[in-house]
Parts: structure tokens; C-alpha cells; sequence
């Protein structure tokens, strides 16, 4: 069996609005081990949303297009790439809940005020496995008290504005954990969550990922999240891919200005000095600069980046990095 679950390669995913073209993800390639935690780190607004809907087929339509580039998941069985289904189909829905499941950002948007969290969960179950409603209820009350909620067999009843933004969150875990995916994708699945909250979140995670052998994606601004849970990263900036390796590497052997910047802009326990932030703003995704778009913010610009937008360099078999101070690498 590959190594790989998911391989993304030179993915497109732009939006067309009425003031033009914006390149949300804009040829970025990055794979999925199986077993494995990725992180995904960036600013706001620099395409790891947009990548994680690009995967589950969940782009708005129709203004959300992929435009290029393929993403294989790689079953038990077969080798699909999710580029070609029909978004409305019935692989790619067979696919999410199944193989592939998602936790969004916000779990009060996400979960139906009108239905019963157990009644959420159950829907899922009765969509993807073929079992009556007695047994969909029971399993839904079982994946409950897995995520640590008590009293499921109460609280499957409850609505969402009865539970805590902790347990909400939780809820939204067991949704995605309903049917057993190989792949889960979290999307800031701590925000808004007290650090006490987001602890027992993480581990809960973490727990779930060895019992169930998954692989997770974990889609975050927080890089102590990211120090918590990921196995490897891949720094975004502007929809692109500006570096990738394993954690340690990315804490302790940083290389792209960008990459640093937000290592410096992290508060560290005793150390009283002032925090450094990234000078200036992300640019406009319909306005971008020449060259490499993080130069206008860069303290380490040359010339060259002004005018060419620099290739991936490699700096060992796990790292590399687009950033012109290491054209004397080999490009990847």
C-alpha cells in the first residue's frame, strides 16, 4: 500500500468575483502520510481554508473553482483523484463521512439550532452505513461519550445552545469520528476555547488518531498547536506553499523570512521583551506584487525578488523552502 493518503499537486483554486480573478491557492503540491499529523500555518486569508474545501469538494459555487492541479486519496482499494468527481456526486459524498471527514472552525454556525445534537450525528451515521434508527441512535451515544461528553445518553437529546462552546466542539469531533474516517481534516478546531478547553480538545485528538489510525490535517494560526500536534508543516503565505518540513525543523532550523517572522511574533513564558511582528500586511490577492510576494515585508529582500518569483529550493529530504536566499540549492 503507498505511503501517501493524499498527494495535492500544483492545486489551483481561485474565486472570480465582479473586481476579478482571486488566486486563493495558487499551485501549491504537499502530500498526507498515512498515520501522519500535517500542520498547515499562515496568517488569515493565506489559503488554508480554501485548501482543506478544496479537498472535501466543498467549494462555493459557483464563484469557487479548482482550477488546476490534481489531489489522489489513496483507499484501501483505489486510487481516486478528487479533482475529477462531480462536487454533487455520489462518490465524492460516499467519500466524505466515509473516508474523509472535516471539523470546521465554528461549531455554533456548523450545528443546526433547530436539531438535536444527537439527531445531527445520527444523520451522518444513517447516510453512510446501512443500520436502522435504534442502532444509529446507540452509536451515536457511544461516539459521544468517546469525545468525553457526559451523560451522552442525556445529552444526545440536547440541542447546541445547550452545550458549552467546548462541548460543541466536541459534538462536531464525534460528527466526524461517526463513521471511522482514514482522514480527518481540523480546521482551527480550538478557536474560541479556553487553553484548558483546548488541551483536553487536543488530546482528545490525538487519542482518536491511534485508536483509529488516522492521518489528520490540522489547519491552524497557533503554532503551539502546531508544536502540539504536527508531525510535518507547510507554512502558506498568499495561497502558496513558502516551506515545508518536519516540525522540529520549522521550530528550531527555520528558513523563509516569513516562517520566522512568525516564530518571533510568538510570547514566550519569562521573557519579558517586547514582541517583534511582521512588518506591514498580507497584499491584496488581487493585487499582487512582482516577484515573491512577501518582499515588500521581507528584511532580507534582494534584488531579485522584486522582479522573479523564486522556485522551491531543497534543503534536505524533508525541508525545502521558495525563498531566493537559497538559490544556491538544489530546486525541488
Amino acid at each position: 500500500m503507498p505511503e501517501n493518503l493524499l498527494e495535492v499537486k500544483n492545486l489551483k483554486s481561485y474565486f472570480y468575483t465582479d473586481e476579478g480573478i482571486i488566486k486563493a491557492v495558487d499551485d501549491i503540491s504537499f502530500n498526507v502520510k498515512r498515520g501522519e499529523t500535517l500542520g498547515v500555518v499562515g496568517e488569515s486569508g493565506c489559503g488554508k481554508s480554501v485548501t482543506s474545501l478544496s479537498i472535501m469538494r466543498l467549494l462555493p459555487n459557483p464563484k469557487g473553482r479548482i482550477e488546476g492541479g490534481s489531489i489522489k486519496y489513496t483507499s484501501e482499494t483505489e486510487e481516486i483523484d478528487i479533482t475529477k468527481l462531480n462536487p454533487h456526486g455520489s462518490k465524492i459524498r460516499s467519500l466524505r463521512g466515509n473516508e474523509m471527514a472535516m471539523i470546521f472552525q465554528e461549531p455554533m454556525t456548523s450545528l443546526n439550532p433547530l436539531y438535536t445534537v444527537g439527531s445531527q450525528i445520527m444523520e451522518a451515521i444513517n447516510l453512510h452505513q446501512n443500520i436502522d434508527k435504534n442502532s444509529a441512535r446507540k452509536k451515536a451515544i457511544e461516539i459521544l461519550d468517546k469525545v468525553g461528553i457526559s451523560a451522552p445518553d442525556k445529552r444526545v437529546d440536547d440541542y447546541p445552545h445547550q452545550l458549552s462552546g467546548g462541548m460543541r466542539q466536541r459534538v462536531m469531533i464525534a460528527m466526524a469520528l461517526s463513521c471511522d474516517p482514514s482522514f480527518l481534516i481540523a480546521d482551527e478546531p480550538t478557536t474560541a476555547l479556553d487553553v484548558t478547553i483546548e488541551a483536553q480538545i487536543l488530546n482528545l485528538m490525538d487519542e482518536l488518531q491511534d485508536e483509529f489510525n488516522m492521518s489528520i490535517m490540522i489547519i491552524t494560526h497557533d503554532l503551539g498547536v502546531i508544536g502540539e500536534m504536527a508531525d510535518r508543516v507547510i507554512v502558506m503565505y498568499t495561497g502558496k506553499v513558502v516551506e515545508r518540513a518536519n516540525t522540529d525543523d520549522i521550530f528550531y532550523n527555520p528558513k523563509h523570512p516569513y516562517t520566522k517572522g512568525l516564530l518571533k511574533s510568538i510570547p514566550k513564558i519569562g521573557n519579558k521583551a517586547r514582541l517583534s511582528p511582521i512588518k506591514g500586511s498580507v497584499p491584496n490577492l488581487l493585487r499582487l506584487p512582482d516577484g515573491c510576494y512577501f518582499e515588500p515585508r521581507c528584511e532580507y529582500a534582494k534584488e531579485i525578488c522584486s522582479k522573479k518569483e523564486p522556485p522551491m529550493f531543497k534543503i534536505s529530504e524533508e525541508q525545502a523552502v521558495k525563498c531566493w536566499l537559497y538559490d544556491d540549492k538544489e530546486e525541488v
